[in-house]
């Protein structure tokens, strides 16, 4: 059984914030680990973000474009290296 997290593990966005509660396995189960703005169908939906230092300068686009203050979006990005997607 996988663990159950409270945040996306690849962007580290609270499930709670998630419309779908979660990404997409391929076989169409919920994803506990993965968001559904980053996890679909089993695979991440920006390949080309493959690195924490480049999901955070995503992140901060984000929320600023959602109307978020630049410093407090670079703040709750600091623990996005941390997560288990990132981990070598």
């Amino acid at each position: 059984m996988q663990n159950k997290y409270k945040n996306c593990q690849s962007c580290g966005m609270p499930f709670k914030y998630d419309p779908e509660q979660g990404g997409s396995q391929k076989d169409g189960t919920k994803s506990n680990k993965y968001c559904s703005f980053c996890y679909e169908k089993g695979k991440f939906l920006n390949p080309e973000i493959d690195t924490a230092k480049k999901m955070q300068v995503f992140c901060i686009q984000k929320m600023k474009e959602d109307g978020m203050n630049g410093i407090i979006a670079w703040i709750f990005t600091r623990g996005i290296p941390k997560l288990e997607r990132w981990q070598k």
